[in-house]
């Protein structure tokens, strides 16, 4: 037996572009090529809980699949996929050698528990157990390592690293196996499964074929022409290639290119799936691909337009498809946009060639009022206060970028006095001695925290010819029960590892900051700061 398998699921994965209505003669044809070329695991379609349609790769049962399969097998294994909740493992059959061999168990993190029971019945049955657990990447160390044990006790035929949303990396895949390799049961092949989404997938299939040698007998999905649902999946030729290149496989290549000519070509003419800008995003975040369809199908989006909008979602809220909460996201982002031309001319004849001192509400605002106070009376700076107000300091502005921050100084005594720089995102009202500056200009995707407003600000004193900034009060996080701001009823609960994030996701983006800001005036910290290396570079 072979220790490289090459899985090909175009009837299944592929089988998204067509709703899996290959029709029957195709079906029929393509497991009969894919079986002539050698290819080892055929997966056939999907077991779902719905009467089968002719032409359909959506089996009820293993008899429907019966009659697609060739009376030669030769070497192949057949397979379907049943999604748990989406099939009752009733309605499956005791294995009797007549139709598929193995069932493919897909789940979310979610039902990582319940599976066990489903994946026990599908190897009771007599079946090859494949466990396919959804994202892998969603999994830390500790959870992944516990679903390893979970199986473990049914000792599947195969468990698959997937990477849903091809968001992987090398360095991703080589944890993740290393960490599944020295915990699943020896007896257990492991498989990989990628998305095209970053242009890796092929890339990361030799990787896994390479790293592997000597290690565990493995099985590679592929699909021909990469054909799957948005950026699409490893190519079964390109591996097929690969594998007779390195390792003297023998696989038949011109029969799978006989099947792109006569099958393949024909879909290809009429959908489109494959590597593309929105779906490079969906993969850099993670993000469900049907995000990306409905995002690309707004009028005039751009590509940054959806960058930002994925980063807005939240980690969790990209994997899922909620259209209503990505409609609220987009319609606030369009109300966003305004022209500040005029804006940008009047704070650069106020503030160019000026000394900058920055006050964030940080606590060394108070603790460290005396150096404040000595480097004002020295320097004679003009003092912009970030989403702050305060009689202790003779502040010229105050920046908003943060819509609470405002909504929580808009009643104090005082504030219709303050000179403030406002961004479009917080409000687009025009009143007295308020400058309104469009948000989308100084935001900047790839990052949690990107809507700091301490960044923000910097990147508009970048457009402005300043002589120079120092900054006061931007302290960084600390755990709960540490003081994070001036004011106490600012304070927001943050344990320690919500407070690490934070500081190392502005720390990279000030260093970004730095890397690619314009001007080169000098910048520096005058309170302590957990950020002050990242200027200093």
């Amino acid at each position: 037996m072979k220790r490289v398998q090459i899985l090909d699921c175009t009837l299944r994965d592929g089988g998204y572009i067509v709703d899996s209505m290959f029709g029957d003669n195709a079906i029929k044809g393509i497991i009969q090529g894919l079986t002539d070329s050698g290819i080892d695991v055929i997966e056939c379609g999907f077991l779902k809980d719905q009467p089968r349609q002719d032409g359909s790769t959506v089996f009820n049962c293993a008899a429907q699949v019966r009659p697609f399969l060739p009376i030669d097998r030769r070497q192949a294994s057949y397979v379907c996929l049943a999604d748990y909740s989406r099939y009752h493992i009733d309605n499956l059959e005791p294995y009797d050698g007549s139709s598929i061999d193995g069932v493919r168990a897909c789940f979310f993190k979610n039902e990582r528990y319940d599976v066990i029971e489903f994946c026990r019945q599908i190897k009771e049955k007599g079946y090859k157990l494949y466990v396919q657990p959804v994202d892998i990447l969603g999994y830390n160390d500790g959870e992944l390592l516990e679903l390893i044990e979970s199986i473990n006790e049914i000792e599947p035929y195969a468990f698959s690293i997937v990477d849903t949303f091809g968001s992987m990396y090398k360095e991703d895949l080589q944890r993740v196996f290393y960490l599944v390799e020295h915990n699943l049961s020896g007896s257990s092949k492991i498989g990989f499964h990628s998305h095209n989404n970053l242009q890796m997938s092929f890339s990361l299939s030799q990787e896994f074929i390479d790293m592997t040698q000597g290690l565990r007998d493995i099985v590679i999905d592929a699909t021909m022409c990469g054909m799957g649902r948005g950026a699409g999946n490893t190519n079964t030729e390109l591996v097929m290639q690969y594998m007779n290149r390195r390792y003297n496989s023998g696989y038949d290549i011109d029969g799978v290119l006989d099947l792109i000519d006569n099958y393949i070509d024909g879909i290809r003419a009429q959908y489109e799936w494959g590597y593309s800008v929105p779906y490079f995003l969906a993969g850099s975040y993670s993000a469900h691909v049907n995000n990306i369809t409905y995002l690309s199908n707004k009028a005039g989006i751009a590509s940054r337009d959806i960058n930002y909008l994925l980063n807005r979602l939240g980690s969790v809220d990209r994997k899922r498809y909620d259209y209503s909460l990505l409609e609220n996201i987009y319609m606030e982002y369009q109300s966003s946009f305004c022209d500040d031309q005029a804006s940008i001319q009047i704070l650069e004849d106020q503030l160019k060639g000026r000394d900058i001192l920055m006050l964030l509400p940080g606590y060394t605002l108070s603790s460290h009022r005396e150096i404040i106070d000595q480097y004002i009376k020295d320097k004679r700076p003009v003092i912009i206060s970030v989403n702050l107000l305060s009689d202790k300091y003779p502040i010229d502005y105050v920046y908003f970028s943060n819509k609470n921050r405002y909504q929580y100084w808009k009643n104090a005594d005082g504030f219709d006095s303050y000179k403030k720089i406002v961004t479009s995102n917080v409000t687009v009202d025009s009143a007295k001695d308020q400058i309104i500056i469009d948000f989308n200009r100084l935001v900047k995707c790839g990052w949690e925290q990107l809507d700091n407003s301490g960044i923000l600000l910097l990147r508009l004193l970048d457009l402005l010819s300043v002589h120079s900034i120092s900054i006061a009060g931007f302290d960084g996080y600390r755990h709960s029960g540490s003081f994070n701001y001036t004011k106490k009823d600012m304070e927001k609960t943050r344990n320690t590892v919500n407070a690490d994030e934070a500081n190392k996701n502005i720390y990279d983006m000030l260093e970004d900051y730095m890397n690619t800001r314009k001007s080169n005036c000098k910048i520096n910290f005058i309170t302590p700061s957990l950020f002050e290396r990242a200027i200093e570079k």
